[in-house]
């Protein structure tokens, strides 16, 4: 009920009982006067100007942005969009943009969780950034079903891959696959065919056999790829290790602690919080030793941490320095750093 609609409620409720009071104690000939004093308090109740009602405080809801990708102006620009239409879509909710620059993202996240004042969301972000922060994550799954929300839209896979022993602690959003990146330059030159372009092709071989394509067949064609100074190959006799110009096979943008995810889902650890063990699965002990065999083996074919960080390899990205024949990676590698890589690249 609005204020002046009540107001005059209360003053003819009050001026109802002043009239039947005034009724029974006074003569007929003074009733007049009551009328008079109706009309007097009911003419001044409409002049009472109406109150706008106190507009209804906004829930506060804060995007953090830095522990991933997003601190770059472009992306800043969207995000800003974002918030912006969302905003003036409604009433109810004022999402907070909160910008960190990457290299301060992580301590100042922790600084605001220790403090019991973190953000209510934290993205984009990917694996590695969002695992320093593991069990810190809210289950959504609540959420998704009082909303009705339909998770059927994406592949069930990536429904499980954001799910831990917490729940569902996030969604398929801007989530990239990962690809195999090679030049094609380098494997003309070998006299190699390229990889396959289709899961579940073979790869035909130099001697003409079809085999799988694996990550056994990578490493034989990458020890075929990897030349040193004297244009020889790792299986080549007189092969110089020290002198290396040009690799088969290298990680741009990703860690050997990940590496292991490509082998066999799981975690490297057991137990609780506070009270872990080491629980390496196989598959990722097999592929940390592969990669180790790959830089320091016999017949090398994986830049070491030194090569690859020199600015003949690139400064750390091998690949867009045009010293390696292939690399497997995310597919947004390919929107943000193959720009020196030239023109033979796929």
């Amino acid at each position: 009920m609005r204020k002046k609609s009540l107001w005059l409620v209360i003053s003819l409720m009050l001026i109802a009982a002043f009239v039947f009071t005034a009724c029974q104690q006074a003569p007929a000939e003074e009733a007049p006067e009551a009328e008079e004093a109706v009309v007097e308090v009911v003419e001044e109740a409409e002049e009472v100007e109406e109150e706008p009602a106190a507009p209804a405080e906004k829930v506060q809801v804060r995007w953090f942005v830095g522990l991933g990708t997003g601190t770059d102006e472009p992306q800043i620009a969207a995000q800003e969009s974002v918030v912006a239409a969302f905003n003036e879509s409604q009433d109810r909710i004022e999402l907070i943009l909160e910008i960190v620059p990457n290299a301060q993202a992580r301590d100042t996240l922790s600084t605001q969780i220790a403090a019991d004042a973190g953000p209510d969301i934290i993205g984009p972000v990917g694996i590695a950034g969002s695992n320093w922060f593991y069990g810190q994550f809210l289950d959504m799954t609540p959420l998704i079903e009082s909303a009705n929300y339909d998770t059927t839209q994406f592949e069930e896979a990536l429904v499980k891959f954001f799910q831990t022993e917490e729940g569902q602690v996030g969604l398929p959003f801007a989530v990239y696959p990962t690809a195999l990146f090679y030049q094609k330059e380098m494997f003309d030159e070998a006299g190699l065919n390229y990889p396959p372009q289709s899961i579940g092709d073979k790869y035909v071989m130099p001697d003409g056999s079809e085999v799988e394509w694996s990550w056994d067949t990578l490493t034989e064609v990458a020890k075929l790829l990897t030349v040193d100074i004297n244009g020889l190959t790792p299986l080549d006799d007189g092969f110089d290790r020290d002198n290396i110009v040009q690799v088969g096979y290298a990680w741009p943008h990703l860690w050997p602690s990940v590496m292991g995810t490509f082998s066999e889902p799981g975690l490297p650890f057991a137990g609780e919080a506070g009270a872990y063990t080491a629980d390496i699965p196989a598959g990722w002990e097999a592929a940390w030793r592969w990669y180790y065999e790959g830089v320091y083996g016999d017949e090398p074919f994986i830049p070491s941490g030194p090569l690859a960080e020199s600015p003949e390899f690139g400064s750390g990205n091998v690949f867009n320095g045009g010293r390696s024949a292939m690399a497997v990676t995310q597919l947004w590698y390919a929107a943000c750093c193959v720009s020196d890589a030239g023109d033979s690249w796929d």
